[in-house]
């Protein structure tokens, strides 16, 4: 369990907040809020709530005590989704969206990421995989967090295109996959919908897409929906780059060129 939800980095003022995926992937985004913060402030909320409506509210909360609102909010992959899910309905709390490697927000695209994720491992890989996805799925199974935890790292290694030989992450926390499931359950029900699109017609302030190109979450699936329904929407895509673009070698730079322009604007 989380205690201190929100993380700092930099000095006040802090209008500028990063959003973590998953969702059950806290501390996932901390290496970017640490790369930007040298000359702004910084706020990582942590998102513990097991519910969709309950992680708003909760980002709410965290940024109304700790943040000097309006906001930009950079949001990583859930966290993108969350990001524009919280400024449809608290447009005052945000001055901008970044979102990094978004989740996708038409049904139609998500179809084939999980296989793209499989099919870029070797054959024994591949199914340890299947196997450990499979026993996420079965509502008896033990140890659920570490299973997520190991097909993240297995998946992970497909998101990437050409990463940086990095040492191994201290700033992520614990996965958590009942807040995964249980979040995007929610998260699904609005996509299928459609009401997930709609609400992009209620986002009042600029949002901006950063997207890699070997990102197994294909680009199509933010672009085409969200050009349709935001009224300020740019989109960059970033060549040999993959899903976290923080960590790639030919991408990282163009990367923090582009967050540091849209925060300056």
């Amino acid at each position: 369990m989380v205690t201190d939800t929100v993380r700092r980095y930099g000095n006040a003022p802090f209008k500028v907040a990063v959003i973590h995926g998953g969702p059950g992937a806290p501390g996932s985004i901390a290496p970017v809020a640490r790369e930007i913060s040298s000359d702004r402030g910084v706020l990582e909320p942590i998102q513990t709530a097991d519910s969709l409506d309950g992680q708003v509210e909760e980002l709410r909360i965290q940024l109304e005590t700790y943040a000097d609102l309006p906001v930009a909010l950079i949001g990583h992959s859930w966290g993108a989704m969350l990001s524009y899910i919280f400024a449809a309905r608290n447009p005052e709390f945000v001055s901008k969206i970044i979102m990094i490697g978004s989740a996708v927000y038409e049904k139609r695209y998500a179809d084939g990421i999980q296989e793209t994720r499989l099919s870029r491992l070797d054959e024994a890989e591949r199914e340890e995989a299947r196997a450990l996805l499979g026993s996420l799925s079965d509502p008896g199974a033990q140890g659920e967090d570490e299973i997520m935890a190991r097909v993240g790292h297995l998946l992970g290694k497909t998101d990437a295109y050409d990463p940086l030989d990095l040492p191994p992450d201290t700033e992520a926390l614990e996965c958590e996959h009942d807040v995964n499931v249980k979040v995007w359950g929610d998260a699904k029900v609005l996509r299928e919908s459609g009401e997930l699109l709609e609400m992009g017609k209620r986002i009042r302030c600029p949002v901006v897409a950063i997207h890699g190109d070997h990102d197994p979450h294909p680009a199509e699936g933010v672009r085409k929906p969200l050009s349709a329904v935001l009224r300020d929407f740019r989109f960059y895509l970033l060549a040999n780059c993959g899903h976290e673009p923080w960590i790639e070698k030919q991408a990282r730079d163009e990367f923090f060129e582009i967050l540091r322009r849209e925060l300056h604007d």
